[in-house]
């Protein structure tokens, strides 16, 4: 499996040889064949080309087998025309990745809920009010007059049957349950369209229930009742804010994986920012990006009929469950003493000890 690595800002180089060294390791235990392409993107390519996305670096995209992005700094970022491209957003249209998967799972010790959680937040991930990305030109922001700011949300028929689809194929492998998030009472038009498109994909999973919840609602039942939740499907917007909340409440955010999936390209990511506050310091969670990696070895796997590629995603995360289960192996934001590379160490020795135990 090709991986093209793509370390990002703050943080970002820090946690992403994290990653690397503990798929190196499932490599090691499982012969998965991975390799490893790093390119620069983010304030280190806008230093050297101009770009924080370079064009080179956007074609290599479809010609590998996944993509491992690092968080970025896109706020720190010049206008676009002086060469300050979002790479996430850009990597999300430009290959139409519109299912954003975020997994969250209570841990014992680090949630703070009295229930247990364990669901998926789906995600719309290529239009919505995110303004960088729901227009052919332009933006969808602008501002008629210095005192007046306007923001077009942008909900098509065809993205909402898409995420609906992967929705409801996921839910069918776990507990059969999807759950449609929306603010219909309010925007009629355009949550409308998206919960027409949901129910009419809900027809063809007969064996999967469909529940629809207003967004205020949803976000509440994750702290009441999150055992009621399996796989939660919304628009881009809903989803980012609820995800992060769900991860929060589970643990952390710096906790949580996700992959951002197309038809045939995948891209896993960290769901926290670049921090850059932090950044070379040595301190940075690199849990996150190490799940999204085993996230996208099962993507692929799963593609590609490649048993081991998934039994390598499953080993990553299952080492990472060990670690984080001992609060002596946890980083300090999650109250342990563990740095980053100290704590990628633990998640390879209990790669180790795991692949020997399942031999």
């Amino acid at each position: 499996m090709k991986v093209l690595v793509l370390p990002g800002d703050g943080i970002g180089p820090e946690i992403t040889a994290a990653t690397l060294d503990v798929l190196r390791a499932a490599d090691r235990r499982l012969g998965l064949d991975l390799s490893f392409e790093v390119r620069e993107i983010g304030l280190a390519s806008l230093a050297t080309d101009g770009t924080t996305l370079p064009a080179a670096v956007l074609e290599r995209v479809p010609e590998v087998d996944g993509t491992l992005l690092g968080p970025v700094s896109h706020y720190e970022y010049p206008p676009r025309e002086q060469g300050g491209i979002n790479p996430s957003a850009a990597l999300r249209t430009t290959f139409e990745l519109f299912a954003n998967v975020r997994p969250c799972r209570s841990r014992e010790g680090l949630s703070i809920l009295r229930r247990p959680m364990d669901l998926v937040i789906v995600r719309e991930n290529t239009e919505g009010f995110y303004s960088d990305r729901n227009m052919f030109a332009g933006t969808g922001e602008f501002m008629p007059d210095p005192d007046l700011a306007l923001s077009v949300r942008k909900v098509s028929a065809r993205a909402s049957a898409r995420v609906a689809r992967a929705a409801f194929e996921l839910a069918r492998g776990r507990r059969g349950k999807v759950t449609a998030v929306h603010k219909a009472n309010v925007l009629k038009l355009s949550d409308g369209l998206f919960l027409r498109e949901v129910r009419a994909v809900a027809q063809d999973f007969p064996d999967v229930e469909l529940e629809e919840l207003i967004v205020d609602a949803a976000s509440a039942l994750l702290i009441r009742e999150p055992q009621r939740f399996d796989v939660l499907v919304t628009t881009n917007m809903f989803g980012d804010i609820l995800s992060d909340e769900a991860s929060e409440l589970s643990g952390s955010l710096g906790l949580g994986g996700s992959i951002n999936a197309g038809h045939d390209v995948c891209v896993g990511q960290a769901q926290h920012g670049s921090a850059p506050d932090i950044a070379g310091r040595g301190v940075a969670n690199p849990a996150s990006l190490i799940l999204s990696a085993a996230m996208l070895l099962d993507w692929r796997g799963r593609r590609d009929g490649n048993d081991a590629l998934v039994a390598g995603g499953e080993l990553v995360s299952r080492a990472v469950d060990s670690v984080l289960d001992n609060p002596d192996t946890r980083t300090a934001d999650v109250g342990g003493t563990l740095g980053t590379e100290a704590f990628a160490a633990a998640v390879v020795a209990s790669i180790t000890e795991l692949g020997v135990a399942a031999q």
